[in-house]
């Protein structure tokens, strides 16, 4: 619901610019004004409210589990996004983690981990 807010708000300012500028300037001016905020908006929104809209008040977000990949859980730490995965081919867990805009993700790898199967003796 609060996505969906944020881009009305966006949206309308954007409106709001590309009536104003347009109609008292030039129609040009006013469709370059908007074009901008929109461009900003998006930046903002992909950027960084992204995913605090999603930990804080209940937005949405999608994310894919790697094809031959079992998912096993997931947890914020501050407002990114740790999500645990399993590869039976390599035995493997691997901890990847979501960041705002995707950029400074980490990722790390814990090799013979086996966490699906019980230890046999």
């Amino acid at each position: 619901m609060i996505t969906y807010l944020y881009w009305a708000a966006v949206i309308g300012v954007a409106l709001f610019v590309f009536w104003g500028v347009g109609r008292y300037l030039r129609v040009k001016a006013g469709l370059i004004g908007a074009a901008i905020i929109l461009i900003i908006g998006w930046g903002m929104y992909y950027f960084h409210y992204e995913q605090v809209f999603v930990k804080n008040f209940g937005g949405v977000m999608s994310i894919a589990v790697p094809e031959g990949q079992l998912h096993m859980q997931a947890t914020w730490k501050d407002d990114n996004l740790w999500i645990e995965n399993y590869d039976p081919k390599t035995n493997t867990c691997i901890f990847s983690e979501y960041s705002k805009g995707n950029l400074l993700e980490g990722r790390v790898k814990i090799k013979n981990c086996n966490p699906l199967m019980p230890k046999t003796e």
